[in-house]
């Protein structure tokens, strides 16, 4: 189930309906979530589901679903397994056999993407670069020479480091949108 990206109001009546009626909610962060919950009057039972203890809890939760529960998974914004948990549980559950179904809403990506004035009619997506030097190099070789717009993710601490290593590679004339805190309060493009 994809929750909001930041302002809590960008969830769809969907997403409530279905957070509402499922027995758990595997969550990457309760503590984030029960906000989420508190304001749209959710009572699900909520579990920690993240990168930490994925593979270790996956078990348990699809034995959870094989034993007749309906299960949702949500991340601390936007879509699960886009940048976040869930591949495991996905995965097992394909296995499995368990029908898997996507409840959409907001996107980071998209929403960044929608206000950027680049050439949308293909793009890649590579969500946050690996952190060891031959393999981050590698990526931002890879971007620099594309030639296709290109979206990524990065910790505003570590963004001038990013933005020094790109201006090494890409062609002078290379636009770059940095969209910082998207539908919330402190919401800014450079």
């Amino acid at each position: 189930v994809s929750t909001p990206i930041g302002n809590l109001n960008d969830i769809t009546n969907r997403a409530i309906e279905i957070l509402n009626k499922v027995d758990i909610c595997a969550s990457e962060d309760t503590r984030k979530s029960i906000k989420l919950f508190n304001v749209n009057n959710i009572s699900t039972k909520l579990i920690s589901y993240h990168k930490f203890s994925e593979k270790t809890k996956t078990k348990k939760i699809i034995s959870e679903i094989v034993a007749g529960k309906d299960v949702a998974l949500i991340s601390d914004a936007g879509t699960p397994l886009i940048s976040d948990p869930g591949k495991y549980l996905v995965n097992a559950a394909i296995e499995k056999g368990i029908e898997v179904v996507p409840i959409p809403g907001v996107s980071s990506v998209i929403t960044a993407l929608s206000v950027s004035g680049f050439n949308l009619d293909k793009f890649k997506f590579f969500g946050f670069l690996p952190r060891k030097k031959k393999e981050r190099e590698s990526v931002i070789e890879e971007i620099s020479s594309s030639g296709t717009t290109t979206v990524i993710f990065e910790s505003g601490k570590r963004l001038e480091n990013l933005l020094n290593e790109f201006s090494k590679q890409l062609p002078e004339d290379t636009q770059i949108l940095v969209a910082r805190e998207m539908t919330k309060i402190h919401e800014t493009y450079y």
